[in-house]
């Protein structure tokens, strides 16, 4: 069977940004290159067929009609003109905070995209779109870093450039050992608003400093950028915390990963479960690093 498109969409997590990018803070995003989502299309005249493989394909199944239907939607297009073969392989993980919507959104909106029914300067905004069908309301920083395949400054509806750290952090994320449920992160975040505006406020002025420093700490030299690095992975983290998405799960693993010698961590994603950052001085133990995934 010849394969006549092909493309890939990255995983992602977040440095710092969460949560508060929905109300305009800047985020710092980046692709994690080991977590892929690879979609091939092969053309033919059978009705549509999809194959799902790899580590995370089959949790893609329960995903990707819906996705496909609200895209037919937008597009006015007619289920049964969509044929062939497509096949999607997967190593994302679906509701760990890796981005995994995102990925599948990006792809389905390129092979669209290939088929002549979105244009490239839609993708963008026609893959957010449809990223809303999970999230509620998608901030868009997902599908940026999915799209670029690169870090990322990110400010919603605003300014996007790539980012490249000047040296390289001892970074990894792992998983907390709970799913996280994005929308209901979200509800929780946009709750303590209604009910605490200027508490909710000085959680996002929080995160927005911890950004500043993130970025200036990548921009610098290492052992300064390292020092400055730790603060704001742990300011990020203090404001998960105020959120109440670190409880449980997330709590027990970052104080795992600190016993055992993580310098500073948080959430990454949503909160409430899925991965978790960790910043290291020194390299982990072997033991302590096979749970862990490079940055």
């Amino acid at each position: 069977m010849s394969i006549d498109f092909t493309c890939k969409a990255f995983g992602k997590w977040i440095l710092a940004g969460e949560h508060a990018v929905l109300r305009g803070i800047p985020a710092v995003v980046f692709p994690i290159p080991s977590r892929t989502l690879e979609l091939t299309y092969s053309r033919g005249e059978n009705p549509l067929e999809l194959r799902l493989i790899g580590d995370h394909g089959k949790d893609l199944q329960l995903l990707i009609w819906g996705v496909l239907e609200k895209a037919c939607e937008i597009k006015k297009i007619q289920r049964g003109d969509l044929k062939g073969t497509l096949l999607m392989e997967s190593s994302i993980p679906v509701g760990a905070g890796m981005g995994a919507s995102a990925a599948l959104c990006v792809a389905l909106t390129r092979w669209l995209g290939y088929l002549g029914y979105v244009a490239e300067n839609e993708y963008y905004e026609f893959a957010r779109t449809l990223e809303n069908l999970f999230h509620g309301e998608s901030s868009g920083v997902d599908i940026a870093v999915a799209l670029s395949g690169e870090g990322l400054y990110f400010v919603r509806n605003g300014e996007r450039r790539s980012l490249q750290a000047a040296w390289k952090p001892r970074w990894y994320i792992s998983y907390s050992g709970k799913r996280g449920v994005t929308v209901d992160a979200v509800n929780k975040v946009k709750d303590l608003l209604l009910q605490n505006p200027a508490l909710g406020e000085k959680i996002d002025a929080q995160m927005g400093e911890a950004v500043r420093k993130a970025e200036q700490a990548l921009k610098t030299d290492a052992h300064e950028g390292f020092v400055l690095l730790a603060e704001a992975i742990s300011q990020a983290g203090r404001c998960f915390e105020q959120w109440g998405l670190n409880e449980g799960a997330p709590d027990q693993h970052m104080k795992w990963l600190r016993e055992n010698g993580a310098v500073a961590v948080k959430p990454t994603g949503s909160g409430g479960g899925g991965y978790v950052l960790s910043l290291w001085k020194e390299e982990p133990r072997p033991e302590v690093l096979e749970k862990l995934i490079p940055c």
